[in-house]
């Protein structure tokens, strides 16, 4: 049965433009009428934009159609300087909520799963597949949040899509919210993409910072996008967090195999749980015919998983997200969930958690 809860789950992934929040907690869809599986609402648009308009008008039609609607008619209308006001009112009122219920997810008692994505080397995908499984699980219900770790070389935000800064709200950070999962990166708090010229303890004092000093608020899952690697954030992060369990990527080419073995030794002689292997560009595959060709060798995931005596999550094709700027929810990484990719993520996340 088709109700109005049901839609505004459905379409809480949709992001409007102007306000990077949900159009349904900003009540931007409104006036929803049910008749049988015919359903008709008003979407508030905070901007006059045919292509922003085109591009909400698919996202809230498919959201629609996935919790059962069979034809769906949306009417538009510009937000009133009233929508805007309560818009902001919304945005401050969350704002708000975690900085007093804030406290340091370090603590065993905020029962949070952290899990360190590693690699022996830069370039085979590590932080691809941390955006992706942070998305997935968000998307299986899941809350979630991933720390970039990798002060030097953080990307995070680029690959999610995220503009906005963080706030501060009782001398505490706010984390940003993306497609469900709240991120703070190193990225947020310089200026046009400078360099980062730290010595080791500044990383960790950052990492500390990231630990302590964010209003995370209630979390499932803690994401940790490690620098490649066996260097000081890793040991920082290792020491800091003795019940961190870790992923390891490579791709399947026997080198970076055999480097990402350093990562997982690592894991081990700090007795830290290796879930599992997530191997990055198994094969690219052809559009036109279908045909799988594995450019970069094959069986150096399955070798790793065998070596550090833990199994094979994943084979993920090579490419990228077919996003398109226009889109609400655009970013240049992160797979659409009916993706041949975002299944497998999926399946990966289901994996994690029955683990």
């Amino acid at each position: 049965m088709i109700t109005k809860e049901k839609l505004l789950e459905a379409a809480g992934h949709i992001r409007d433009a102007e306000y990077n929040a949900s159009l349904a907690e900003l009540q931007f869809i409104r006036d929803i009428m049910i008749k049988e599986d015919r359903v008709s609402a008003t979407v508030i648009l905070s901007k006059e934009d045919e292509s922003y308009k085109a591009s909400l008008e698919k996202a809230v039609t498919e959201a629609f159609a996935k919790a059962g609607a069979g034809n769906v008619h949306l009417r538009f209308r510009a937000a009133t300087e009233y929508d805007r006001t309560e818009a902001n009112k919304k945005q401050q009122e969350k704002a708000e909520e975690p900085a007093e219920a804030a406290v340091n997810i370090l603590d065993p008692q905020h029962g949070v799963t952290f899990l360190a994505i590693a690699s022996g080397k830069g370039g085979v995908g590590k932080s691809t597949v941390t955006v992706n499984l942070a998305v997935a699980l968000a998307r299986l219900g899941k809350k979630v949040g991933i720390i970039d770790a990798d002060i030097y070389g953080f990307s995070v935000p680029d690959m999610m899509g995220i503009e906005d800064r963080p706030q501060m709200v009782g001398n505490k950070i706010i984390p940003i919210e993306r497609f469900g999962v709240k991120v703070i990166s190193m990225g947020f708090f310089v200026e046009d993409n400078a360099p980062i010229i730290w010595r080791g303890p500044m990383l960790g004092k950052m990492l500390r910072n990231f630990f302590g000093e964010v209003a995370w608020g209630e979390l499932d899952y803690m994401l940790l996008d490690l620098p490649p690697g066996t260097g000081d954030v890793a040991l920082d992060v290792h020491q800091m967090i003795p019940q961190s369990k870790e992923i390891i990527v490579t791709t399947p080419h026997a080198t970076a195999a055999f480097v990402a073995a350093r990562a997982g030794a690592m894991a081990v002689h700090t007795n830290h749980e290796i879930v599992g292997i997530v191997e990055n560009m198994s094969y690219y595959q052809c559009g036109a015919c279908g045909e799988k060709d594995y450019v970069f060798g094959r069986g150096g995931g399955a070798k790793l998983a065998e070596e550090l005596h833990t199994k094979l999550l994943a084979q993920l094709p090579l490419g990228a997200p077919d996003n398109h700027i226009a889109e609400p929810d655009y970013s240049p990484s992160v797979y659409k969930e009916e993706t041949e990719a975002g299944q497998i993520y999926l399946n990966v996340a289901k994996s994690i958690i029955q683990a």
